[in-house]
């Protein structure tokens, strides 16, 4: 069976693709597992050297792989040279950090007696990611895992079929066996078998809560464990004493990035009534000035979706909330003008519970504000979800903003600024964002066999 991958932007066919066979996934298998084995003897310092080589890999090859993500799925040029070098300074964090993370701990018991936890692989992890960000989402699972000893099997989505190959040439390029990665195209059918195969002891899977629900049934079958990072409808609180302009021009470029195609950008304003004219007047100015156009070229803003489902999804939710009462501070929606996939951004208000869209994650260009009358009432609008990714808060002080933050339920909170990803700080989140965590020293331990030893 084949497939193809189509231009966001001028919808040519960019490659065709072959789903593998199941004599292909046995030899993967069979060759991960065999990787395992031999990794076991090596050292979590020689692999951070080969982290090294594999970073030093995606920077030569910069250009290749953001020209391929803006083909596949048609992401701003300057956005996926962006994420290749995020791709590669994930590599050396792990490179830089991991084995010291990885060094045993003493413990004590019985009054003197000792012990020690120390940190192995346990086997093949198999990584379920999208197409949003097809370099950094692979590399936060495989960084990790490679440095701890556990092979990698990525089964990528159809979208960035171009970027998983690509992905994979750079991490061999870098002389990496070939066992330690390999990127399999296979079908929702394969992807359930390979779980229940016990050579894979951990699957990772960014995606919807809706994926993440069947993925978890089928792992816990099999008892493999899992994290998931999965969607989020992210809050964006604007509070007096903040600096008004800035957070206006935050939100928008933390709910444009990526055309809005991003799991914890802000989506949700929401805004205390004594700054709200004054913020929406600057957010409605910033909404209205994204350029869109040729995703390779430098004066546009705004690139098209990544499909044309995702392009007609969105302006169903978008047409569902009007009906049911919201109002549009700007226009937008689907631009018949052109070619592609391009979608103009939306800001929508007046969206009260009873709206079906007042929780739903929009995965595009559109916004929701919110305008609220306290303090608490912006935490209690902001924990009224059903997902628990990302937030930001805007104040006046530090302190009120951390006292804010404690409140919110979330696996992760920005003070004064967008929420990001960076290799240094944990990324994960609680409710139906899923759970586990990416990045930072805790993803080495997801996966890890955490054995003690009672020395005695």
């Amino acid at each position: 069976m084949k497939f193809d991958v189509l231009n966001p932007y001028s919808e040519s066919i960019e490659a065709t693709f072959t789903i593998n066979n199941q004599q292909l996934v046995e030899a993967a298998l069979t060759n991960a597992n065999r990787y395992f084995e031999t990794a076991k003897r090596g050292s979590f310092e020689q692999r951070a050297q080969q982290l090294h080589a594999i970073a030093t890999a995606f920077r030569t090859n910069a250009k290749l792989l953001a020209k391929t993500a803006t083909q596949n799925m048609g992401k701003l040029l300057q956005e996926s040279l962006q994420e290749a070098n995020a791709a590669a300074n994930i590599a050396d964090y792990y490179a830089n950090n991991g084995p010291a993370a990885l060094v045993s701990k003493d413990y004590q018991y019985l009054g003197t007696k000792r012990a020690k936890l120390t940190y192995e692989a346990t086997g093949i992890v198999l990584a379920i990611e999208p197409w949003n960000f097809p370099y950094t989402q692979v590399m936060r699972v495989f960084a990790p895992n490679f440095l701890l000893g556990n092979p990698v099997l990525l089964k990528h989505a159809k979208i960035v079929a171009g970027c998983a190959t690509v992905f994979e040439q750079t991490v061999w390029q870098a002389g990496i066996e070939h066992g330690a990665f390999q990127n399999l195209f296979v079908t929702n059918e394969q992807v359930a078998d390979i779980i229940k195969d016990q050579r894979v002891q951990g699957v990772a899977l960014t995606g919807s809560t809706k994926a993440g629900k069947v993925v978890a049934s089928e792992a816990a079958q099999a008892i493999t464990k899992t994290t998931l990072e999965l969607g989020g409808n992210d809050a964006f609180l604007v509070l007096p004493g903040a600096d008004i302009k800035q957070a206006a021009k935050d939100a928008a470029t933390s709910r444009l990035r990526n055309s809005g195609q991003v799991c914890t950008s802000a989506k949700r304003m929401i805004v205390h009534q004594d700054v709200a004219d004054e913020f929406t007047a600057a957010l409605i100015n910033e909404f209205k000035s994204r350029h869109m156009g040729d995703p390779m070229a430098e004066t546009t803003t705004l690139a098209p979706l990544a499909s044309k489902s995702i392009q007609t999804t969105l302006q169903k939710q978008v047409n569902l909330a009007i009906q049911h009462g919201a109002k549009e501070l700007v226009h937008g929606g689907i631009d018949d003008s052109k070619a592609g996939n391009f979608f103009s951004p939306v800001l929508l208000t007046n969206i009260d519970e009873a709206n079906p869209i007042f929780d739903e994650e929009l995965f595009g260009p559109v916004g929701q504000l919110h305008v609220v009358e306290s303090t608490d009432a912006a935490i209690k609008l902001a924990n009224r979800s059903q997902y628990g990714l990302a937030g930001a808060v805007y104040a006046g002080s530090i302190e009120q903003a951390q006292m804010i933050a404690k409140q919110l339920e979330t696996g992760q909170v920005f003070i004064n600024q967008p929420s990001n990803g960076y290799p240094e700080l944990p990324f994960g989140g609680v409710k139906n964002s899923g759970y586990g965590r990416e990045m930072s020293d805790l993803a080495l331990y997801e996966f890890a066999n955490q054995k003690m030893i009672a020395l005695g």
